[in-house]
C-alpha cells in the first residue's frame, strides 16, 4: 500500500467516515487533486469494503475546455469499470440569477446536485478531495473575513445529508438518514503529495486555468498570500491553519452540547418571539453570547458579532426581517415588529464607522491607497467628497441613481425592482448621499459620478453576513 494511501486509511478510520458496504461517489473534477484521490480509493476500496462510482459536475464555465474535462472523467470512470453520475449545469446564468459570484454559484450548484444523489437510492456517501491545503486557505479566509470560533473549524471531515426515505421502515430510516454524508478523507494531506503520488504511478490530469486567475480571491490567497507566508514568517503556516481547525471543531462540539443542555432552562418562546434570562452577569461572556446566538437561531435569526455585543451591552437592536431585540436587567426579549421602522438617517464620518440598527449592518469608511493594497479590486469614492458631509439613510422616492457601467441614471426604485429587492427589505434599502447627491448605494456601490479615478479615494464597506 502506498503511504498516501496509508494516510488517508487511518485519516478515515480516525474520523469514522466510512464502513463497509457503503456506497461512495469520489467526486471527480478531472484537475489534479480529484483524480488522485480517485486513484487513491481504488487501491483503498477492497481494505475499506465499499462500492466506488465517480460523480462529475460539467459547470459549463470554459466552454469545450469543460466538455473535455468530462470526457477525461468518463475514460477514467471507464478504465477503471466504475458507474459515473454526470451532470451539465450554466453555472454563469445561476450566477447572474442568484446574484452570487461565480465561485459562490459553483459551490451552490455543486452541492446541490451532490445533495440530490444523497437523497436518492444510489448513493450513501460522497467524497471531495479537499485537502489539508484547502483547510489553511478556508480557515485564513474566514479569519480575513472575522469569522469567530465557528467559522475557524474550517472544512468539516463530515457534513451529514438529511433526508426523506418513506418506502422503507422508520429504524431503516434513521439508519440511513444517519449513514448519508458528504466527506474529506484527504484533510490530513498536502496538496503536493497527490502530485508526487501522480507522477510516481503515472497518471495525467487535466489543468484548470482558472484555478490561476488572481480576481478570484481563494486564488490569491493560494498562489500569492500563503506562499508569502511560508517564506518570510513560518513554514509551517498550512499546518498551523489546519490544527486551528481541529482545535475550533473540538471546541463547537463541546459548547453545541453544553448550549443544547442548557438553553431549554433560560429561553422560553411565544408566539411573537421569546424571553432568554441570562440570569445574572456572573455568566461567563462566551457563554452569554453563545446562548443568545443560539436563542436568535431558533427563530431563524443569524446574529452578527455587533448585533451580539449591542444586545449585551443593553442595547435594543432593530434587525432584519422586523425583529427588535432588547436586553434589560439581563432579560433580553425578542420580538416582531408590525410596523417596521419607515425612515432613518445618520451621519457616517470620512473615515469612520456607524452602526445602523434598522438595517442591522455597521458601515465603515477609510481611506484607501490601492497602490499600497492593490488587493482591493472595488470601486473607491473620489477623496474631494470627504470634505461634504455624509449620511446613510434610506432612499426616497423620485431619487436617481448612476451605477457603474450602465448608459444612464434610473430611479432607485426601478433599479431595485431590477434586483428583486421588494416589500419593507426595499424601504429600508441604505443609501450613502452628500447634500442632495446619492453618491452610493448597497450593492450597487458608487455612482459614475463619484467614483475616484486614480489610485486613491474612499472606501466604504459593509459589515454584515452575506
Amino acid at each position: 500500500m502506498h503511504k498516501l494511501a496509508h494516510s488517508a486509511l487511518t485519516y478515515i478510520r480516525k474520523h469514522d467516515l466510512l464502513r463497509p458496504g457503503d456506497r461512495l461517489g469520489v467526486a471527480v473534477s478531472a484537475g489534479a487533486d480529484s483524480v488522485a484521490f480517485l486513484c487513491l480509493m481504488l487501491e483503498l476500496r477492497n481494505d475499506l469494503g465499499v462500492v466506488l462510482s465517480v460523480v462529475h459536475l460539467n459547470h459549463k464555465l470554459r466552454g469545450a475546455e469543460s466538455d473535455a474535462d468530462e470526457q477525461f472523467v468518463r475514460d477514467l470512470s471507464q478504465r477503471n469499470g466504475l458507474d459515473i453520475f454526470v451532470e451539465s449545469h450554466n453555472v454563469k446564468t445561476h450566477s447572474t440569477l442568484k446574484k452570487l459570484s461565480l465561485e459562490a454559484a459553483a459551490r451552490a450548484v455543486r452541492y446541490e446536485f451532490f445533495e440530490r444523489l444523497l437523497k436518492g437510492p444510489d448513493l450513501e456517501k460522497i467524497a471531495t478531495a479537499h485537502t489539508l491545503d484547502d483547510q489553511a486557505e478556508t480557515v485564513l479566509f474566514k479569519l480575513l473575513r472575522g469569522a469567530g470560533t465557528r467559522g475557524l473549524a474550517g472544512i468539516y471531515p463530515k457534513r451529514a445529508i438529511s433526508h426523506q426515505l418513506s418506502a422503507i421502515s422508520k429504524d431503516q430510516r434513521d439508519l440511513h438518514r444517519q449513514d448519508r454524508a458528504i466527506i474529506r478523507p484527504l484533510l490530513g494531506s498536502r496538496r503536493s503529495q497527490l502530485r508526487e503520488y501522480l507522477a510516481e504511478i503515472g497518471q495525467t490530469w487535466r489543468e484548470d486555468a482558472s484555478n490561476e486567475d488572481l480576481r478570484h480571491t481563494r486564488n490569491r490567497l493560494r498562489h500569492e498570500v500563503l506562499p508569502r507566508l511560508q517564506s518570510e514568517l513560518n513554514p509551517a503556516v498550512c499546518d498551523v491553519l489546519a490544527e486551528t481547525a481541529e482545535i475550533s471543531r473540538a471546541e463547537e462540539d463541546y459548547w453545541t452540547e453544553e448550549i443544547s443542555r442548557l438553553l431549554p432552562e433560560l429561553w422560553r418562546a411565544d408566539e411573537s418571539g421569546g424571553t432568554l434570562k441570562l440570569s445574572s452577569k456572573s455568566l461567563p461572556l462566551a457563554l452569554r453570547r453563545r446562548l443568545l446566538r443560539a436563542a436568535a437561531e431558533s427563530l431563524g435569526i443569524a446574529l452578527e458579532f455587533h448585533h451580539v455585543e449591542g444586545i449585551l451591552g443593553d442595547g435594543d437592536f432593530v434587525l432584519p426581517g422586523h425583529w427588535r431585540v432588547t436586553q434589560r436587567n439581563a432579560v433580553v426579549a425578542f420580538g416582531q415588529i408590525s410596523q417596521p421602522v419607515s425612515e432613518y438617517q445618520y451621519e457616517l464620518p470620512v473615515p469612520g464607522k456607524v452602526i445602523v440598527a434598522e438595517a442591522g449592518i455597521i458601515f465603515e469608511t477609510s481611506f484607501l491607497n490601492q497602490s499600497v493594497d492593490s488587493s482591493h479590486d472595488c470601486a473607491l469614492v473620489h477623496p474631494r467628497f470627504a470634505q461634504h458631509k455624509w449620511v446613510i439613510r434610506n432612499w426616497r422616492s423620485g431619487e436617481r441613481f448612476w451605477p457603474m457601467h450602465t448608459k444612464e441614471p434610473k430611479k432607485i426604485k426601478e433599479l431595485l425592482q431590477d434586483r428583486h429587492i421588494v416589500g419593507d427589505c426595499k424601504k429600508l434599502w441604505p443609501v450613502i448621499a452628500a447634500g442632495d447627491d446619492v453618491i452610493w448605494v448597497k450593492d450597487l456601490g458608487v455612482g459614475q459620478d463619484f467614483q475616484s479615478k486614480g489610485k486613491d479615494g474612499i472606501l466604504v464597506r459593509v459589515l454584515e453576513s452575506d
